[in-house]
């Protein structure tokens, strides 16, 4: 199958199903609507999919172990990195995510826990060299990054120069995996159309990322229960899926995993597993 026609096949797909269409028929009723019980043991199980079919509020979760608890403000302080690196220990969540000149503080305040330490790369336009890219995380991850979000070159993309944003891809991939570091790719959903989507998703595959993330948060938009269908369907079930932007509550949170997030992004961490809902965009 070429390019084009990966493109059009899982556009396809997806949008049937979010129009109504049943691209699930062969599923036997596996799927989140159909039979909860049996997809609450699957996720307890360490399942990183299940089918969306809009009822992902009867799929319960432990969800701060989803969540990546994000600060990216540029105005953010010494304090509030400490009270964020707290807030993560005491709720259990899967990282933190910070900006570079962050990293070595929040590795220090979260020695000892389980809690790791995320940093953005190229954040938050992706236009940076991918040498500097490269260069910027190897840096944090020597001052206790474990995790990588790196914004791809969203130009290159849509001008149609797919050798380039794979290679950009592959170098901060390769940096992280020397140190058994993640790499998680930042497409920027609401800068691409549907193609564009599947054809940064795809290759960030190829360049062997370890998550497709959605957004950074800065470009208006974020995620959508479309868009993570749109990514799950093109890389398949065992890549990583990062849903930020606008996740806001519970139900938010909950729905996007039910689509095939397997991590979430965002600054209202203690709302989304308090049950409360908060203000934050990111």
């Amino acid at each position: 199958m070429n390019q084009q026609e990966l493109i059009e096949a899982v556009t396809k797909e997806v949008i049937a199903a979010l129009n109504g269409g049943d691209p699930c028929a062969d599923c036997h009723g596996s799927c989140a609507a159909h039979s909860p019980d049996r997809v609450r043991n699957v996720v307890a199980n360490g399942a990183d999919r299940v089918s969306y079919r809009g009822q992902g509020a009867e799929v319960p979760l432990d969800l701060a172990k989803y969540i990546d608890h994000t600060l990216l403000k540029p105005d953010a302080t010494a304090n509030d990195i400490d009270v964020l690196c707290a807030e993560a220990r005491e709720y259990g969540f899967a990282s933190v995510c910070v900006n570079p000149a962050w990293v070595k503080r929040a590795a220090t305040a979260l020695r000892g826990s389980d809690v790791r330490v995320a940093s953005v790369v190229g954040f938050p336009f992706g236009a940076t060299l991918s040498e500097i890219k490269a260069m910027e995380a190897r840096r944090v991850l020597r001052d206790g990054a474990r995790e990588i979000d790196m914004v791809i070159n969203i130009g290159a993309l849509k001008s149609g120069q797919h050798d380039v944003v794979q290679e950009d891809i592959a170098k901060v991939s390769d940096a992280c995996h020397e140190v058994g570091a993640l790499n998680k790719v930042i497409i920027e959903t609401s800068l691409l159309d549907d193609a564009e989507k599947v054809m940064a998703s795809h290759l960030a595959r190829l360049a062997k990322a370890d998550y497709v993330k959605t957004s950074t948060g800065y470009a208006g938009g974020g995620a959508t229960v479309g868009d993570v269908l749109l990514m799950r369907e093109t890389v398949g079930p065992k890549m990583g899926i990062k849903a930020s932007g606008g996740v806001r509550s519970r139900e938010d949170a909950e729905e996007m995993i039910a689509a095939g997030a397997t991590r979430i992004g965002a600054s209202a961490g203690i709302a989304i597993v308090t049950g409360g809902v908060s203000s934050e965009q990111y």
